[in-house]
């Protein structure tokens, strides 16, 4: 995203907070694309799977839905990985209600990663992991999180949280080696 839209999302953002007829939309214009290549980072759309598309309208109808009060475009993109974690979370809860079964192998974290054609039960084992991860540091699952879910780039990553992108990467791996333990106690023996 260049600086150019970077400010005119922040202009959309705030005619939404003043309440201006068609700012949700005019600020869906302008970060669609972003969102679409967000979406497209953990998603291979497939026959019978959450597509790209699919996530970014889902994503769109719940930001719209919630009375949104974005302060800027930082925190719009942490509100909108948010929301595709819990669209992609909910998904693959509703696919493994309807499979039930099996056990759940270790998992190897790695970027790109959040594919909802893998199986289900590794996308909630993940959930579970990171839900522990953010109790423990929050910083961390936040990142985990920008990335993993939303996409965002270690730059992008580090403008949004407020720190050096140097930062980010140290946060990054020290995230996959906890939750890579959090996976590990989880496996079966």
């Amino acid at each position: 995203m260049s600086e150019g839209s970077g400010g005119e999302i922040t202009r959309a953002l705030a005619a939404l907070r003043r309440g201006e007829g068609g700012a949700m939309e005019r600020l869906m214009e302008l970060v669609y694309q972003d969102l679409r290549r967000k979406a497209h980072f953990q998603l291979l759309a497939r026959g019978g799977t959450l597509s790209t598309t699919a996530l970014v309208h889902e994503t769109y109808l719940r930001l719209a839905a919630a009375k949104p009060d974005w302060q800027d475009r930082h925190h719009f993109f942490n509100v909108a990985a948010k929301a595709m974690r819990q669209i992609v979370i909910d998904f693959a809860r509703e696919r493994a209600a309807l499979k039930r079964g099996g056990g759940v192998a270790a998992i190897e974290l790695e970027e790109g990663m959040a594919a909802v054609e893998s199986p289900a039960e590794e996308l909630l084992t993940i959930e579970a992991a990171l839900r522990r991860l953010e109790a423990e540091d929050g910083r961390l699952a936040r990142v985990v999180e920008l990335r993993f879910f939303g996409g965002l780039t270690v730059e992008e990553i580090a403008d949004v949280v407020g720190v050096d992108p140097r930062t980010v990467k140290r946060d990054w791996q020290k995230a996959r080696v906890l939750l890579r333990g959090y996976l590990e106690d989880r496996s079966p023996a």
